[in-house]
């Protein structure tokens, strides 16, 4: 079962956004030692997000502790191919995060800073936004 919010406040459908801006929160490692972090703007579908948490745990498996800071809480409609005009707005498609650049993507704790490096490149494959190793700030 794919990401989605469980329940909303009004419709379930949305209009399209422009994405814009950096990231203001979100934008910092809280959790873990190491992230991903996003360095272009884009939407993250939740087919997305659970494919690159997979690919990240198959390698770690079981060491550590995952964290994903982002959630699809978007949905994107479309119509049916060679439909006429009118008759309304779509069906839900797919549910989708829109993400800035610097939004932390996934956090991870409890493991090397070389197997975190080999985990977040596997998830950058599966991701359609650019992205960059991140750690913590250590603040005295």
């Amino acid at each position: 079962m794919a990401l989605m919010p469980k329940r909303l406040k009004h419709s379930r459908k949305f209009q399209r956004d422009r994405i814009r801006g950096k990231a203001t929160s979100g934008n910092f490692v809280a959790f873990g030692d190491f992230a991903i972090q996003a360095m272009e703007a884009g939407r993250i579908t939740s087919q997305q997000i659970e494919a690159a948490r997979v690919a990240a745990n198959r390698l770690v498996s079981g060491q550590g502790k995952m964290w994903i800071r982002i959630f699809p809480h978007k949905s994107a409609s479309s119509r049916p191919a060679e439909t006429r005009m009118g008759k309304g707005k779509g069906e839900v498609e797919f549910w989708y995060a829109a993400v800035k650049p610097g939004t932390i993507l996934f956090e991870l704790g409890g493991v090397s800073e070389t197997l975190a490096r080999e985990a977040f490149k596997r998830q950058a494959y599966k991701l359609p936004v650019k992205t960059c190793f991140a750690r913590r700030r250590h603040s005295l």
